[in-house]
């Protein structure tokens, strides 16, 4: 790379053997003499970040139970709710940042003919961000529909090195046919790049990383970094030395904070394989050596690797599944013994109900981290998470009966202003997801969509919505 005047392009990067290390938005991106809003960089239709994970299989507060003792949606809509008692209380020093959508629909993930009734479990994830019905079929003529990231992803990504990236934490590979006739295609992606292609999703974080710091090298050249066992900055150490002495101070302390983070990445990676290389006995031993033992390890590493994803602009647009609807994990951090899958069926205990919501607010709490991570990332005249739109949410709610009906739903982040936070809206009875999801790409620029799933008009997010829902 060869840098003649103070001004980069958005598209630097810093090249070495088997490395190549994109940068954060740095002022010095900005042409002379232009605010950050009048140049491409600043445009807000293009500029929007999308991040959409599913909770898997419901939480405590769908339930019968959990509705009256208000563990999901605080009891108060508007923006003066209450927190403390639901499954959302980790996010309340965020709440700024918290637009909570309660008392919503998922009927597609619904069985609609006899021989699908008890494959809600086989049929959700792929419905969660297409809120579409899939075929059942264990065939290859698979059917559900075009995921909203990927609808996005082709609006905003195109621009990127990466159009999207697609994330999970449980052991997603299975081939061929599940349970319930379904195949296991709709277990394993939420992403569909359309209705009979379900995107692969990454489990480990070193394959993560590489297609973030190893594009446009070879795979010798890759192979021959990793063997020298030396860091991904140590081949780029000349290049980051000529842009420090290009740029402002502010650009140079935001440089090193975005290396630092990079390196320290690549040293929990690092440490994660070799604990898992060392022959010590794992709970995981079918994971590869790059993956965790530890839940909120693994989810860490991975939001550590979505934000200098979307910091460095590789991509715009992330989807992430947290899990797998009938595992058995335990979760021993959450303060419940009980593994997940069995917990889930409470069969309307209010004990085991309340059980059940340990392991719900304890995989909610995993979004406080990213959170934060996503508001100390500076992007231009904001934060990342001041320029992203986070959907956080299931398609089923009661998950001991399998219902789809009052599913979670969270939105984070501003969207460049799309969303102001802060803020509780009920929906009235009936309305579906996919009303939300309708409203949010047609916030995104893809107006010309009429429908999205089965969708009946738009959602509003602003508070009178709030207020005349009741």
């Amino acid at each position: 790379m060869r840098i003649t005047k103070k001004h980069l392009s958005r598209r630097t990067v810093l090249k070495g053997m088997g490395v190549t290390v994109a940068l954060p938005f740095l002022d010095a991106m900005l042409p002379a003499g232009k605010a950050y809003a009048t140049t491409a960089a600043g445009a807000s239709s293009s500029r929007v970040r999308l991040v959409a994970m599913e909770m898997v299989h419901g939480a405590a507060g769908s339930t019968a139970i959990g509705v009256k003792k208000h563990l999901w949606a605080p009891e108060k809509v508007g923006s003066d709710f209450d927190l403390s008692g639901t499954s959302l209380s980790p996010l309340e020093p965020f709440r700024n940042d918290v637009t909570i959508v309660s008392n919503i629909d998922v009927r597609n993930a619904e069985a609609f003919t006899l021989p699908e009734i008890g494959g809600d479990h086989f049929r959700s994830s792929a419905v969660f961000l297409t809120q579409s019905h899939p075929k059942q079929t264990q065939g290859s003529d698979l059917w559900a529909g075009t995921s909203l990231d990927q609808i996005y992803a082709k609006k905003a990504g195109q621009g990127t090195p990466l159009p999207s990236m697609q994330f999970c934490i449980e052991n997603l590979d299975q081939a061929g046919g599940c349970t319930y006739n379904y195949s296991c295609a709709y277990t394993d992606s939420i992403s569909w790049a359309s209705p009979n292609e379900p995107l692969p999703m990454i489990r480990d974080p070193r394959v993560a990383f590489e297609m973030l710091f190893g594009q446009g090298s070879t795979a010798e050249e890759r192979a021959n970094r990793m063997a020298s066992r030396r860091s991904i900055l140590d081949w780029i150490g000349g290049e980051v030395e000529r842009v420090r002495r290009q740029v402002g101070s502010g650009d140079r302390a935001r440089l090193d904070r975005y290396m630092d983070n990079v390196r320290e990445i690549e040293r929990r990676i690092e440490a994660v394989e070799a604990h898992n290389r060392s022959g010590e006995q794992r709970a995981m031993p079918e994971a590869p050596a790059g993956v965790p033992d530890s839940f909120s390890e693994h989810m860490k590493l991975l939001f550590d690797l979505q934000v200098l994803a979307l910091q460095s602009d590789m991509t715009r647009v992330i989807s992430f599944k947290t899990g797998r609807d009938a595992q058995n994990r335990v979760f021993p951090e959450s303060g419940s013994a009980q593994a997940f899958h069995p917990a889930s069926h409470h069969g309307d205990r209010e004990d085991r109900v309340m059980e059940f919501n340990k392991i719900t607010k304890y995989r909610v709490g995993q979004l406080a981290y990213f959170l934060e991570k996503m508001k100390a990332a500076s992007d231009g005249d904001g934060s990342l998470l001041d320029k992203t739109l986070i959907i956080w949410g299931s398609p089923m709610a009661d998950p001991n009966i399998h219902n789809h009906r009052r599913c979670p739903l969270v939105l984070l982040g501003h969207a460049n202003g799309i969303l102001k936070g802060n803020m509780h809206l009920k929906a009235p009875d009936g309305t579906p997801m996919a009303n939300v999801m309708l409203t949010l790409l047609h916030q995104l620029g893809l107006d010309d969509m009429k429908t999205f799933g089965d969708s009946s008009g738009e959602f509003s997010l602003s508070p009178t919505a709030a207020t005349t829902a009741g």
